[in-house]
């Protein structure tokens, strides 16, 4: 089965820079629907960008321009570039995949559509 795991979080000052892995196993990336979502403490779960197995991405208008997706589906892996980073992008930032068996060619976020979740990563602005 899916297996993803995050890595990359930590501390950092406003305006500065992380970049958030997520490593694949289990199942070919090329054929999962992948996603970064976020929950901040005492709010909830937030969708932060999704990309389809084709490059297409999708991005919560509070982070556009500012966070980028990509994936490389050579190696399983699925990122998160993000700049400028606030003191409001703090969150526990989490990868999430939904396997599609010909391939995806769409994008979500909307929670509800991911069926495979990490343990997730601590980001924290200050």
């Amino acid at each position: 089965h899916v297996q993803l795991v995050e890595s990359g979080g930590g501390s950092v000052q406003a305006g500065g820079s992380l970049r958030l892995s997520c490593a694949v196993s289990g199942y070919d990336a090329l054929y999962l629907c992948m996603g970064w979502f976020r929950q901040a403490p005492g709010k909830e779960r937030e969708g932060v960008a999704g990309i389809s197995g084709v490059g297409s991405t999708l991005y919560t208008d509070s982070v556009k321009g500012r966070f980028t997706i990509s994936r490389d589906n050579a190696k399983d892996s699925l990122y998160l570039h993000m700049t400028s980073l606030k003191p409001e992008d703090t969150a526990i930032y989490t990868c999430a995949a939904r396997k599609r068996t010909f391939g995806c060619y769409s994008v979500s976020l909307n929670a509800a559509d991911f069926g495979t979740w990490g343990q997730g990563t601590q980001v924290t602005v200050s």
